[in-house]
Parts: structure tokens; sequence; C-alpha cells
């Protein structure tokens, strides 16, 4: 399913969503959203994926649940509809980076699929000046 929000309305779920890595903003969103390859997807509810199909391969840009309704399934459908939107547009694998700290997020991952391929080492910077390193998951899609 497509979410019909607006470029601000994105950035203040993404901002009420995330410390780290940094929220992004309205602008932010807009650039994004205008380039071909990046698509947009949701469930039911304050949640939304970002993502993008290059070359077969998708990547899973950001995943955002309104904190007030995290533990509802929103983050898994979110995922889903990413997943059925990526392999639509011809993808045959799935990569992201989550931040070794985010154990909700890690939890979510590892649970449909995705596995580690690789760390970042220092790759997010909280809001402390702390470096907190990414893992780096993929995920092959099966054929149909």
């Amino acid at each position: 399913m497509t979410l019909s929000l607006s470029h601000a309305d994105l950035a203040a779920l993404h901002k009420a969503s995330f410390t780290l890595p940094r929220p992004w903003s309205e602008t932010e969103f807009a650039g994004l959203l205008s380039m071909a390859d990046v698509f947009l997807t949701c469930g039911d509810g304050p949640s939304f994926a970002l993502g993008r199909v290059v070359a077969g391969e998708a990547e899973l840009l950001t995943l955002a649940v309104d904190p007030n309704a995290q533990g509802r399934g929103l983050g898994r459908v979110a995922l889903e509809a990413y997943e059925v939107e990526a392999r639509r547009r011809g993808a045959d694998i799935s990569f992201l980076e989550v931040a070794t700290t985010n154990t909700v997020a890690i939890k979510l991952y590892l649970s449909h699929g995705y596995a580690e391929s690789g760390r970042r080492r220092a790759y997010y910077a909280a809001p402390d000046g702390t470096k907190i390193d990414a893992f780096v998951f993929s995920k092959p899609f099966e054929r149909a």
C-alpha cells in the first residue's frame, strides 16, 4: 500500500521515531521522493518504509513507526509492504543498515530473514557525540 502523507508528515513521523540516526527533514524527503528509483510504502497506521531499487538491489532507506503505536505490528507490515514493492520493481536482494543499539529493529529484521552481511564501524553519531556501529543486513528474495 502506498502512503499519501505529505513530506512534512513524513518528516514529523521520522522525527518522532528517531534520534539515531538523526531525523530527516521535509526537504530531504522531498528530494528522495523526487527520484524515480525511490518509493514509499506502509501498512495501516502511523508508519512507513522508504526504499529504492537500483540494478536489481533494494535498499531499505528508513522505516518509521510512531512511538505511540509501537508494539502493534506496524513495523512488520511496513517492512512487508516494502519487500513486496521492491520485488515488484525487480529486486533480487534487499539491504539495510541498522544501529547496533536498535534491538527492536534488529529483532524485526532477523525475524523476517535478514542476516548480518557487514558492519560499519562508528557509522552513526549519537546526539551526545558518541559513535555507534551499524550492522549491514541483507536478504535474498526468492524467485516467484
